[in-house]
């Protein structure tokens, strides 16, 4: 095991660096630019037990420190992802994948899940039950405990891999609902998702995105997500994974010492092709910067030392 290595829910990652889904095709898009084996792993298009063409455009939004998106979950469906998709990406990825799935109703994630149980080369499932930019599913069954804790439950029942609940910021009480999923067998918790937001077009007076709203992300959502994953690390047994804001290798070190064993990169994919390698690359320098030996040492560290 290197200075960089870590484990998510009992598989071991080279390093915690995971491109976030959304933000990172199905991959395989980004293995023309540089060898995608050097990412820790990373999380593939949210897929959807039926096709999707998202939202309608416009989808994005610039603002201060970030951006705004709703692209609505766009993706081929879970058979296509099966047979279409994943084995392009294994061609030029040998590690454990995290498949990302959401859905619009309980059965639906279990549909989805079932099918993709077929690929061996997944990893985890990371079950989407925070998406803001659809209606009728995705954050709905995150934002209350008893709908979070049905959803994760009952795709505990169809696999043995493990399974990480991807949770919204968009509530009152994160604890609560990570709590639940938790109880309900979730071997993980990702965090966060997007806040949900908006803008308006001055000269129409109209909201810029057809979906008027979207959710945020980049830079300015990093302090809202370490607080959550700082709360949910003293509030549950079970890995988190880290993200919201994730641009640089400080970055990084701040979202494990809150309590992260794992991190993902989305909206500086978006930006920089490079961002997540970036990153990487720049870990030594500021460990050693730091003191830091492995970044295992430092995974909660804040909390113990209050402690």
């Amino acid at each position: 095991m290197g200075r960089l290595s870590t484990e998510l829910c009992g598989i071991p990652l080279e390093n915690p660096v995971i491109p976030a889904s959304g933000t990172f095709g199905f991959g395989y898009e980004f293995a023309e630019y540089y060898d995608i084996n050097r990412l820790g792993s990373l999380s593939f298009k949210g897929t959807t037990l039926n096709p999707r063409f998202g939202n309608p455009t416009p989808r994005i939004a610039e603002c201060t420190g970030g951006m705004l998106n709703a692209v609505g979950l766009q993706n081929p469906g879970a058979r296509a992802v099966l047979e279409e998709e994943l084995p392009k990406l294994k061609k030029v990825f040998s590690k454990p994948i995290m498949a990302n799935v959401s859905g619009f109703s309980v059965s639906d994630y279990v549909e989805t899940v079932r099918i993709l149980e077929a690929e061996k080369q997944i990893g985890w499932y990371e079950i989407n039950i925070s998406c803001p930019n659809v209606h009728g599913g995705g954050m709905s069954f995150g934002t209350d405990p008893s709908a979070a804790f049905e959803v994760i439950s009952s795709v505990r029942q169809v696999t043995d891999r493990p399974v990480i609940a991807k949770l919204s910021p968009n509530v009152t009480d994160i604890v609560s609902i990570a709590r639940a999923c938790e109880k309900a067998g979730a071997d993980g918790i990702s965090l966060i998702n997007t806040l949900l937001g908006m803008r308006i077009d001055l000269r129409t007076r109209k909201p810029i995105l057809a979906n008027t709203t979207g959710g945020l992300s980049g830079p300015a959502v990093f302090p809202v997500a370490l607080r959550m994953v700082y709360q949910v690390h003293k509030a549950v047994r079970i890995p988190i994974v880290g993200m919201g804001g994730i641009s640089t290798a400080e970055d990084v070190i701040e979202m494990m010492m809150a309590g992260a064993s794992a991190v993902e990169v989305g909206a500086a994919n978006l930006i920089d092709p490079y961002a997540s390698l970036r990153i990487i690359e720049d870990l030594p320098r500021v460990m050693e910067r730091y003191g830091i030996e492995k970044l295992s040492d430092i995974i909660g560290v804040t909390e113990q030392e209050k402690m």
